[in-house]
């Protein structure tokens, strides 16, 4: 076994393998950022090497710099995590010509899976369905000819890569165009490769997956198999282990996973990706992921496998550690990604503080993550925050314990999707196994959370007037939580010791009236009036009385900006000041546009005066390698540009001035 292993990643996967890395007593070196310099991962690191800038291509993707670290440091084994260098082919080379061990297939493997056109001819001829459409990189003209011959709709993809970048669904000759040039540009940015291929779109799949596993005997297993239907972006939201299918297609799926790995003298920990109709139950390879899944813990948890550990022993030497028939599956397990990001507005990447993050413990649970209290939140990288994982004798023992688990998970300072991952596993369609790739779209189309409850709302103002009443001495040490009131002007009104106070929450309103201090208070919403007695404050908790019942809280005051956590709901609440200033920026009919997220400008393809229709596209804003086009709303004029091309843009900095045309009007 490995004296010493560099782990070539960061955040929660770095975590992960350093856990099985101590239990086995092998030493562990971490690599970081700029960005990344205080984060858990390095501080839990036996050694850590400072690699350089904040970009990952400055970073965690500059192979050299990665294996001239793990020279420095004299280790006998990298292991790429997943994402990063895992899947590149010239790293796993690069290593291969030191005296370091790779932990991972052989660096041939990895260039046939990542060429997806190769690996599907390879994979054919070995027996594996695949879907129809074309198996080569083709120039615009081709790309017309054979998606006219497949039929719409079809699936522009990224010869290279995965993770859902540079795949464009069409569904009319009309979007081809459009779609083959985004497809490319962003398959370039995340993989260094402009080509792409066409397939013929199955209509509302479901992903089923193997978990696979070779060793240098040639010997192959597969540890059975995952449902991964649930996706927004082409990314996994949701995976589940094993997948609710019948146990004759089971065995099918899994002999497929064998049979590809097989053939392609899989070594590792490898993952072989299927569409599944789920009205005919045929079955498609997709694509084989070289490296360790995100959705991993699923596997572990109904296998007791720890899957880790089998790639260090396989890539040490070691023969697979059970055969086929060792091997069992027992009870049901799901994951739920927690990612920072705005599922209210096309999934946009959200950043900032990680002021709490309540994580609760309990038999059954597990949660992987790379944040904790204190965390920032960047542009940088990736924006999955934990995997909230949950098990279960059964399917609904899991779910069970998986809802219970995200009423009591929170994260306060940065928005994240966590209402809506309780929203879909809550969801009846889910229990039911109603499954596919299009269950967002069909079971929560314009999605929202509730209206935030009047007892979150409560414990939010109370959280106000109680930290008011604090002396200094006694307010949290390194994060201003004075109270807000005195950068805001009077707010007193209400009578005699009352005062009132206004919360914006994602476009709502709410108006509450409060009197009492000293830890009793009463608030009025509306009609309503409750009861409110602080009985207790703790690291940042709250725990109240409200008419009678005993409500725990978790409540940070940032600025105007208040998060609060109550039962199972968390809110982003703006303190609204008693008078507003219309945005100058809407001033004589026009708007001016703002970039959605922090990113960078990629694309600007108007001028100023340029008159375009509804539709055109403005400006594209890049961020975590997803493109975010910003649309003119109606036609109109393009009065200014305040970017360029290449130009760093943080969250609401202005784009575009644009002046609609006189018959046409901005919705709200």
């Amino acid at each position: 076994m490995f004296r010493r292993v560099l782990i070539a990643n960061r955040g929660e996967i770095a975590r992960r393998v350093m856990a099985t890395c101590r239990r086995l007593g092998i030493e562990t070196v971490a690599i970081y950022s700029d960005a990344d310099a205080a984060a858990p991962h390095v501080r839990e690191a036996d050694q850590a090497v400072h690699l350089g800038p904040s970009p990952a291509s400055e970073s965690y993707l500059d192979i050299d710099r990665v294996v001239a670290a793990a020279r420095r440091t004299e280790v006998d084994a990298i292991h790429p995590g997943y994402g990063f260098l895992s899947e590149n082919p010239a790293f796993a080379q690069a290593v291969a010509e030191t005296d370091i061990t790779f932990v991972g297939p052989r660096a041939k493997t990895i260039r046939l899976m990542a060429d997806k056109a190769a690996a599907k001819r390879h994979l054919a001829e070995a027996g594996v369905p695949v879907i129809p459409g074309s198996d080569e990189g083709l120039d615009d003209r081709e790309l017309a000819e054979a998606a006219e011959e497949l039929g719409y709709p079809v699936l522009v993809k990224a010869v290279a890569g995965g993770g859902g970048k540079g795949m464009r669904a069409v569904h009319d000759p009309g979007e081809l165009d459009d779609a083959v040039s985004a497809a490319k540009r962003e398959a370039a940015a995340s993989f260094g490769d402009d080509r792409v291929i066409l397939e013929k779109l199955v209509p509302a799949p479901r992903h089923v997956e193997v978990q696979v596993f070779g060793d240098h005997d040639g010997n192959v297993v597969h540890l059975f198999e995952r449902e991964c239907s649930i996706q927004r972006r082409h990314q996994k939201v949701v995976e589940e282990a094993p997948a609710p299918i019948p146990d004759e297609l089971r065995s099918a799926i899994a002999e497929a996973g064998v049979r590809a790995a097989e053939a392609v003298d899989y070594l590792g920990a490898g993952t072989v990706e299927l569409l599944l109709s789920d009205e005919t139950h045929d079955f498609y390879f997709l694509e084989m992921n070289t490296r360790l899944q995100v959705e991993h813990p699923v596997t572990e948890l109904i296998t007791g496998v720890d899957l880790v550990e089998w790639q260090l022993r396989v890539a040490a030497g070691e023969p697979l550690p059970r055969k086929q028939d060792d091997l069992a599956a027992e009870g049901h397990a799901i994951e739920v990604r927690l990612y920072a990001e705005d599922a209210t507005n096309d999934y946009l990447p959200q950043t900032g503080p990680v002021h709490r993050f309540l994580r609760p413990e309990a038999p059954g649970v597990r949660i992987d993550t790379g944040i904790e209290d204190g965390t920032e939140v960047t542009r940088f990288y990736d924006p999955m925050l934990a995997k909230i994982v949950a098990a279960g004798e059964d399917r609904d023992a899991a779910i069970d314990r998986l809802l219970w688990t995200l009423a009591r998970s929170a994260v306060l300072g940065v928005t994240t999707n966590l209402d809506l991952l309780a929203d879909v596993i809550g969801h009846e369609a889910f229990r039911a196994a109603e499954l596919t790739t299009s269950f967002l779209d069909e079971n929560l189309p314009n999605w929202s959370p509730e209206p935030a409850p009047l007892e979150l709302l409560l414990a939010a103002a109370v959280a106000i007037q109680h930290e008011h009443e604090q002396p200094a001495a006694a307010r949290s040490g390194d994060r201003d939580l004075t109270s807000p009131w005195r950068a805001l002007g009077p707010w007193r009104s209400g009578g005699v010791g009352g005062w009132s106070v206004t919360f914006e929450e994602g476009g709502r309103r709410h108006d509450l009236e409060v009197t009492g201090r000293g830890g009793r208070y009463r608030v009025r919403h509306g009609d309503e009036q409750i009861q409110a007695k602080v009985t207790a404050v703790e690291d940042g908790g709250l725990h109240l009385e409200i008419d009678d019942h005993e409500v725990p809280a978790t409540v940070v005051v940032d600025g105007t900006t208040v998060w609060a956590h109550v039962r199972g709901a968390t809110r982003r609440l703006v303190l609204v000041p008693p008078t507003r200033h219309a945005d100058p920026g809407l001033a004589g009919g026009g708007a001016t546009f703002t970039s959605p997220m922090p990113g960078a400008v990629i694309e600007v393809p108007v001028a100023e005066g340029d008159e375009v229709p509804a539709g055109a596209t403005l400006v594209v804003v890049e961020a975590m390698k997803m493109e975010h086009p910003i649309k003119a709303p109606v036609a109109g004029t393009v009065a200014k540009l305040f970017v360029r091309e290449g130009e760093p843009v943080d969250a609401e900095t202005a784009l575009v001035e644009f002046e609609p045309d006189d018959a046409a009007e901005i919705e709200a």
